[in-house]
C-alpha cells in the first residue's frame, strides 16, 4: 500500500470513517479537514448505483448543468457549416469547422478540446472519427445533446458548466462538482443538481436499492461517505 502523506493522514484523522454523513455535513467536513494544498483541488462525487451496466436497459447516462460550473475552462469544438458555424462562433466555441477539422484530427491525432458538438448533417463526416474520439469520450452523441441543430444553446450550456455522467463497468459514476475554492454552499448546490439528475435517470429495469453508496473527496484528500437517504431527501 502506498504511504500516505502527513497532510492526508491529518485530514483522515478528522473524519469518522465508520459514519455516513448527511450530504451538507459531508461537504463542510471535507473542506474543514483539508489543509492548504499548492493548487485548487477538484472536488468529486463517486456514486455506486444498483444497476448492471452490461444490460442495455440499465446503462445510466445523461447530462446536468451544474449551477456553478466545474471551475474548469472547457474547450469546445463544433462541427458545423454556414449559419450554424457562425452561430457556434457567436456562442463562444473555441474551434469551428467541418471536413478541415475532421482531417486535422484524423491526420494529426489533434485533440486540443474537451467537448465536441456537431449538427446532425455533419455526422457523416464525424462518424469516421469514431475510433479516435470514441475511446476518449469525445464523440458527439444525440443522447447527451451534443448532436443538435440548436448549436448556440449547446455551446453555451457546456461553457456554463454542463457535464456528462455515465456509469462505469463497476456500476460507479464519477463526476467533478467543482473546486475547493467554491466553498460549501456552491459545492452543495452542484452536488444536489448532479444527484437529482442521477435519480431521474434511474432505469425502470433497476431493482433493489438504486443509489447504494455515495462519497465525496478532493483530488489529494480522503473520501467521506454520505448517507444515501439524505441524498434522496436533499434531491
Amino acid at each position: 500500500m502506498a504511504k500516505r502523506s502527513k497532510r492526508y493522514q491529518t485530514a483522515a484523522a478528522r473524519i469518522d470513517r465508520a459514519r455516513r454523513y448527511p450530504l451538507d455535513e459531508a461537504i463542510r467536513t471535507l473542506l474543514a479537514a483539508e489543509g492548504a494544498a499548492k493548487f485548487d483541488e477538484t472536488v468529486g462525487l463517486a456514486v455506486k448505483l444498483g444497476v448492471d451496466p452490461r444490460q442495455a436497459d440499465q446503462n445510466v447516462r445523461g447530462t446536468v448543468v451544474l449551477p456553478h460550473g466545474t471551475g474548469k475552462s472547457v474547450r469546445v469544438l463544433v462541427f458545423a457549416k454556414g449559419d450554424k458555424a457562425k452561430e457556434a462562433e457567436a456562442a463562444g466555441a473555441d474551434h469551428v469547422g467541418a471536413e478541415n477539422l475532421a482531417k486535422k484530427i484524423q491526420d494529426e491525432q489533434w485533440l486540443d478540446f474537451d467537448t465536441a458538438i456537431a449538427t446532425p448533417d455533419m455526422m457523416g463526416v464525424v462518424g469516421r472519427l469514431g475510433k479516435i474520439l470514441g475511446p476518449r469520450g469525445l464523440m458527439p452523441n444525440p443522447k447527451v445533446g451534443t448532436v443538435t441543430f440548436d448549436i448556440g444553446r449547446a455551446v453555451r450550456e457546456v461553457k456554463a458548466g454542463k457535464v456528462e455522467f455515465r456509469v462505469e463497468k463497476a456500476g460507479i459514476v464519477h463526476v467533478a462538482i467543482g473546486k475547493r475554492s467554491f466553498g460549501a454552499e456552491r459545492l452543495l448546490e452542484n452536488a444536489q443538481a448532479l444527484l437529482t439528475s442521477l435519480l431521474r435517470a434511474k432505469p425502470a429495469a433497476a431493482k433493489g436499492h438504486y443509489m447504494q453508496s455515495v462519497a465525496v473527496s478532493t483530488t489529494m484528500g480522503p473520501g467521506i461517505r454520505i448517507d444515501p437517504a439524505t441524498v434522496r431527501a436533499a434531491a
